[in-house]
């Protein structure tokens, strides 16, 4: 395993901005309260992970820096470039080189509530060294998280529609693992709804009745291990 020398970084657009596929189901105010909710069970999955040294938050948003401070998380400034999440995740990244030095970098999707430390404990065992390594998105097209795993690496993140494979063009290698929280990122109701049945984490879960969403049968017990 490795020491903890890896910090993650997220970043987190401004909440009147969230959540747009999911209009037809939720209110706009009902969408911001869920992307602080599932932004609050990343990053406490990420924190508990051995492996992983602090997790910085970069976002415009002033309720989501203070959720994440709540959080223990560090909340960085999006720099000037407003809306471009690549930029932000870069910007984030050389803060946080400037401050530790050639440390290994994480970059994960803020909405992936049914994340769990030991999926993220594994892709760092897993993760080769010296090189980028990007985990694919459950739907097969996007990016989950984007690794590196050498301290002069850039992060150079390609986040956006089509992100796999500009993040393979770009040198980066696909890690395998039976990671199913990780690889959900949720932007559909399809997605919350897959995100649910596996087990979301408190945040989220103890949102939903609070907003109207029905859980059904799938008011089932959180995935251990």
């Amino acid at each position: 395993m490795r020491p903890h020398s890896v910090h993650a970084v997220i970043a987190v657009k401004n909440l009147d901005l969230a959540k747009s596929r999911l209009a037809d189901r939720l209110r706009p105010e009902h969408r911001a309260r869920l992307v602080l909710a599932m932004l609050a069970d990343t990053v406490t999955a990420a924190a508990a992970t051995p492996g992983i040294g602090s997790v910085t938050v970069v976002t415009p948003d002033a309720a989501v820096a203070a959720l994440t401070r709540s959080l223990g998380a560090f909340a960085h400034p999006e720099p000037g470039t407003a809306g471009d999440l690549n930029s932000a995740l870069a910007d984030a990244a050389a803060a946080l080189r400037r401050r530790h030095g050639p440390i290994e970098l994480l970059a994960l999707q803020a909405d992936l509530p049914a994340l769990l430390p030991a999926e993220l404990d594994d892709l760092l065992a897993r993760a080769p060294a010296g090189k980028r390594s990007v985990v694919v998105d459950h739907a097969g097209t996007g990016t989950a998280a984007l690794f590196v795993g050498d301290g002069t690496l850039p992060l150079d993140p390609r986040f956006g529609p089509g992100s796999a494979r500009a993040h393979r063009a770009a040198g980066a290698v696909d890690l395998d693992g039976d990671w199913p929280g990780l690889r959900l990122d949720v932007d559909t109701p399809d997605d919350l709804e897959a995100a649910i049945t596996l087990g979301v984490g408190p945040a989220t879960r103890a949102l939903l009745p609070e907003i109207g969403w029905s859980t059904g049968v799938h008011e089932a017990v959180r995935r251990v291990c």
